[in-house]
């Protein structure tokens, strides 16, 4: 059966990721599905695009490299956190340099990433990648730590507590 909009409109399961996944891998497009179904207006299409997308090994992944402005975008403006979720995990897994570092985005991750209204997985991919875009400048490493520290953690899920307390112990890298 074809990849198209209307079958990443259902409901699937993880299996049903998986198998989005084989058919992309199949086909060798991993950018062409993406700029087709990842930033689709419909949030159920794009979440399981996306879903199926994160299946995919590294090395097939960093096809999505070209658009991860693109991505960027996406997961700092949309409304579902769902989509939001997944595309964070997509960036998080791209390559990221020093000329790659947006402010914007780094704002957004600051703020998402302590907002107790997140939902965890949001907060931690957030922390993930603030630490990864403030490894380029130690001032940028003393302001996340700073912010870190001055968490309130009692109002946190345990996922943000441990990833919090690594960061902080130098232990994540």
């Amino acid at each position: 059966m074809a990849i198209t909009s209307e079958r990443l409109r259902q409901a699937f399961s993880e299996g049903g990721a998986l198998k989005i996944y084989e058919e992309i891998n199949s086909k060798g497009d991993f950018l062409g599905f993406a700029q087709r179904y990842a930033f689709d207006t419909d949030y159920r299409v794009a979440r399981s695009a996306l879903w199926g997308l994160t299946k995919a090994k590294d090395k097939d992944l960093s096809e999505l490299q070209l658009i991860c402005h693109e991505l960027i975008d996406q997961a700092m403006q949309t409304e579902n956190s769902s989509v939001r979720r997944l595309t964070l995990n997509i960036i998080e897994r791209l390559k990221m340099d020093e000329e790659d570092l947006r402010t914007d985005f780094l704002d957004f991750c600051f703020e998402h990433m302590v907002s107790i209204e997140e939902f965890p997985g949001i907060q931690t991919l957030c922390m993930k990648l603030a630490y990864r875009m403030c490894t380029f400048y130690p001032e940028l490493t003393d302001e996340l730590k700073r912010t870190l520290e001055a968490m309130e953690i009692e109002y946190y899920k345990p996922a943000v507590k441990c990833l919090r307390k690594r960061i902080l112990s130098g232990k994540f890298k």
